[in-house]
């Protein structure tokens, strides 16, 4: 598969080694998302599609069934039935945001309206069950369907915790998990079971996919407060402006004496925010060390997801999979 690159990304690596799978999967995509009767559903979700983004969770499909030798198609279906799901939740989570961009270019809310965004939303999630059925397999229907369920249980999960200085660690990590790990979970775990995987190697899949997802979201929040824009795509203190409780708030908030409690109250569920305040809050944070022991605790997260590829056989994919789990935390080391 010609995956000896040095110097290549790890995702790129792995999009040119699947790149016939996934032209079959763009394939599908673009067969499943038009419609006869309502042009606007295939130009939304072109729209968001061809903005870009890595494709991480199709490839993670294919990737596991690749490395357990599957030879058959369905790990198409199921590597876009993923990317219609990851669709989906991006169309809804830009109306419940009241988002105005997604990857530099305006969201399809903002283009056109709520009422498409999540209709064509809705859409792809059926189309997605389509596909789902059509791989014949009552296991991968069940683990897609209790992942698109936690996806929205999550994102509910999120509302109710929002700005609510009485968020735990615990909380966090659920809505974590709903948000992105659960996703990234499925994509393997069907992939494998697709293949006629064992159960190690099946349960080495999940837990690959639920680590790398957590330790990509506690990389982003820790970036947020000790990174550069340019490294995360956005500015430095945007989770903070946003008043959003991610683990390095977290952990300061549960650490803070009543001076601090204050401070975080007025900037976090009352919204006051004041010259200097994202200066304090990071003084805050390094007192406590809350900023490094999210560092350590991503980096945690990705030894964990490494170690989970042990049962899956000798393949160049896997080591792709492992260097994937090492880039996601790289700009942290």
């Amino acid at each position: 598969m010609g995956l000896d690159q040095p110097g290549l990304r790890p995702d790129v690596v792995l999009r040119q080694a699947l790149e016939a799978d996934m032209a079959a999967v763009d394939a599908v995509i673009r067969t499943r998302m038009a419609s006869e009767h309502a042009p606007r559903i295939p130009e939304v979700t072109a729209h968001l599609i061809g903005a870009g983004g890595k494709r991480l969770r199709p490839l993670l499909t294919l990737a596991a069934a690749r490395i357990l030798g599957y030879e058959g198609r369905h790990h198409i279906d199921l590597a876009a039935t993923v990317e219609f799901i990851h669709t989906a939740t991006l169309l809804h989570d830009d109306v419940v945001d009241e988002s105005a961009q997604r990857r530099g270019r305006p969201t399809a809310n903002l283009l056109w309206d709520n009422t498409s965004s999540v209709l064509v939303g809705d859409y792809l999630f059926a189309r997605s069950f389509q596909l789902m059925v059509g791989t014949g397999s009552l296991r991968v229907l069940e683990i897609l369907s209790e992942a698109a369920a936690r996806i929205a249980e999550g994102e509910v999960l999120q509302l109710t915790a929002a700005r609510n200085l009485a968020t735990t660690e615990d909380t966090y990590l659920k809505v974590v998990r709903g948000k992105t790990a659960t996703l990234f979970a499925a994509a393997c775990e069907s992939g494998g079971v697709i293949a006629d995987a064992t159960e190690a190697q099946v349960d080495g899949l999940r837990t690959y996919g639920d680590a790398l997802g957590v330790a990509f979201q506690m990389v982003d929040d820790y970036l947020d407060y000790g990174g550069a824009g340019d490294a995360i795509g956005k500015d430095l203190g945007d989770d903070f402006r946003e008043r959003k409780l991610t683990l390095p708030v977290i952990r300061a908030v549960a650490a803070a004496d009543d001076g601090e409690r204050a401070f975080w109250r007025r900037v976090i569920e009352a919204g006051k925010q004041e010259d200097g305040d994202l200066a304090h809050a990071m003084a805050l944070m390094a007192r406590h060390g809350t900023l490094e022991a999210t560092r350590a605790e991503a980096l945690a997260w990705s030894a964990r997801a490494r170690a989970a590829l042990a049962p899956l056989p000798e393949h160049p994919l896997r080591a792709a999979l492992d260097d994937l789990a090492g880039y996601v935390v790289a700009r942290v080391i």
